[in-house]
């Protein structure tokens, strides 16, 4: 979140469909969760052009080949329609609100299941959301407010392609009703309380809409150390509202509160 120097944005120029059959490793690491161990102010020593050499297993920060987040060119990217390409089965369950100090996310109670997404036949299970503000992505050179990533994994590691990521923008405008609801106990995390259960959530209610709408796909990374590759990432091209108070809230909930205006 912080001063977001790490997006040095690519500009794609290639279809993005051809690019998601480019590239085969598989992908198993998970995003770092204690910011302490990285942040996003170059002041700090610790910065994102610092982030291949903090550790030795986080290198792909500094000479990966395909790192996100990126600019995407709409004009230039196939925009995919067909909804059988990204099918949604998420479920209501309980989760976690955290306060991860560089983003507010949301993680699935231990041992209960969100549901899943189907690519190309195979399934994702949800593992948590969480949102960042100003968005990590742009479309043609433009940042949005908000951004939300929801975080998938295949069961087995040999997957190709095991973890898949949906992406989805907010402009400023009228509230988000998701995160109207969410904000009270979002509030409740501090720098003494970091996470606190959060009941039953259904995560379409993120956005009902999202099943079937037109999206931008693309391999690339984790935004966050390790910055592993091979991810999958589908980014919907419809964008959402959220307002102004409600992205001010989130970041001074992470101790950012340098720009108010997207």
């Amino acid at each position: 979140m912080k001063n977001q120097t790490k997006p040095a944005f690519i500009h794609v120029l290639l279809i993005f469909s051809a690019l998601f059959h480019s590239y085969s490793t598989s992908v198993s690491a998970q995003e770092v969760e204690d910011e302490n161990e990285f942040s996003y102010w170059e002041e700090s020593g610790k910065g994102p052009n610092q982030w291949g050499n903090i550790k030795k297993e986080w290198s792909d920060c500094k000479t990966g080949k395909i790192q996100s987040p990126i600019d995407i060119p709409s004009r230039k990217a196939k925009v995919i329609k067909n909804p059988r390409r990204l099918e949604m089965l998420y479920k209501p369950t309980e989760f976690i609100v955290k306060n991860r100090g560089h983003d507010i996310s949301l993680k699935i109670h231990w041992l209960k299941s969100a549901g899943s997404i189907k690519i190309n036949g195979t399934e994702y299970f949800l593992q948590q959301a969480h949102w960042h503000s100003p968005s990590e992505h742009a479309i043609d050179g433009r940042r949005y407010a908000l951004e939300v990533h929801l975080v998938h994994q295949a069961k087995d590691p040999k997957v190709k392609h095991n973890l898949a990521v949906v992406g989805l923008l907010y402009k400023s405008g009228k509230p988000d009703a998701f995160l109207s609801k969410l904000l009270g106990n979002i509030s409740a995390t501090n720098d003494e309380i970091h996470e606190k259960p959060l009941g039953f959530v259904d995560p379409t209610h993120i956005d009902i809409r999202m099943g079937g709408k037109a999206y931008y796909r693309y391999i690339g990374s984790l935004t966050v150390p390790p910055c592993t590759e091979g991810v999958i990432w589908s980014v919907l091209k419809q964008v959402k509202q959220v307002s102004k108070e409600q992205v001010h809230a989130i970041r001074v909930l992470v101790h950012d509160v340098s720009k108010d205006a997207y």
